[in-house]
């Protein structure tokens, strides 16, 4: 399907950058259309929501670009449906992406590095667990499967050697089983706020475990992808600022996709950031309440992307962009 896909794109590619690649001009040239996919992730998660909203503006300001979503496990799935040809762009945790060696995946590399996740660690206000340690032998989500709160919850687990009875369930299905009493606690790597959080915290009490050691721990064992960061008291109602982790994510792409198409996507994400954060509305009432994380999307992060390299197209743009 992709090299598929590359055939077709070869003639739209030179044809976007004989255009001058000038997103929303009106004299755009004639262009093969092209469809893309964009691998996101479950119910309930930020990954779900803001794959929704670059897929519907890289749509609108891609001459002949449309791209659809693809529901996922999330960020370990992402990847590996990018590297099987199933989708074209991806998200996905830093430290999911990163190898042990510090590289990237074969045949994949990044348009930009877009928010930082940051570990919830979730319990029932009532919950007898007031600190990490007290997980042992619970029930946990861990998160769905091949998803970055898996990859990234089991790392915290095994170095605070803290041996759970793990669950893998989506953040929405987590929040609902949280509720009736099936588990003890859930993790989430997600951004501030997150639906599936958001909506539990407003109909029932909850509390967020403090993960500042686990930070440390992660932060000495993996340096690279992990920084401490603080929830803060405005994210959920009813629970103060806790101390954890934090985890850029970024937009993956195939390498095979041509490099004027990259660097038009790249240019729409940041050019076009405002009506990604408002949902493609105007009014300043709904730019909080639509996608809040891309708040965060910007020229200065969008670039760092750690030791996984800017796809040619990508790389092109941020060189444009200094001049």
């Amino acid at each position: 399907m992709v090299l598929n896909l590359e055939r077709r794109l070869n003639r739209r590619a030179v044809l976007l950058a004989a255009g001058g690649l000038l997103v929303g001009c009106s004299q755009q040239p004639e262009v093969d259309k092209v469809h893309l996919r964009l691998a996101t992730g479950p119910a309930g998660a930020v990954y779900r929501r803001i794959g929704g909203s670059l897929a519907e503006h890289i749509s609108e300001q891609v001459p002949g670009a449309t791209v659809s979503t693809v529901p996922s496990g999330a960020s370990t799935d992402n990847i590996r449906m990018l590297r099987a040809g199933e989708v074209h762009l991806g998200l996905t945790s830093l430290d999911a992406l990163i190898t042990t060696d510090g590289s990237a995946p074969q045949g994949l590399s990044a348009i930009c590095r877009l928010y930082d996740s940051h570990l919830h660690l979730v319990v029932m206000a009532g919950s007898a667990i007031g600190e990490f340690r007290n997980l042992e032998g619970k029930r946990i989500s861990l998160g769905a499967r091949d998803s970055g709160t898996e990859f990234t919850s089991l790392r915290v687990l095994e170095l605070g050697l803290v041996d759970a009875d793990g669950r893998h369930l989506s953040q929405a299905e987590s929040a609902a089983a949280l509720r009736d009493g099936e588990i003890d606690a859930m993790f989430s790597l997600t951004g501030v706020p997150t639906p599936a959080i958001t909506e539990l915290a407003q109909r029932h009490p909850i509390r967020l475990i403090p993960l500042d050691a686990q930070a440390d721990a992660l932060f000495t064992a993996f340096p690279g992808p992990y920084t401490p960061a603080v929830i803060p008291a405005t994210a959920y109602a009813g629970v103060p600022a806790t101390r954890t982790i934090a985890v850029p994510n970024v937009l993956l792409v195939r390498n095979d996709l041509p490099d004027g198409l990259v660097h038009a996507i790249t240019d729409t994400i940041f050019t076009h950031t405002g009506t990604i954060t408002s949902g493609g509305r105007d009014d300043a009432e709904a730019i909080p309440e639509a996608v809040p994380e891309a708040w965060q999307i910007n020229v200065r992060t969008g670039i760092s992307t750690a030791s996984i390299p800017l796809h040619p197209g990508a790389a092109a743009w941020f060189r444009d962009r200094k001049r």
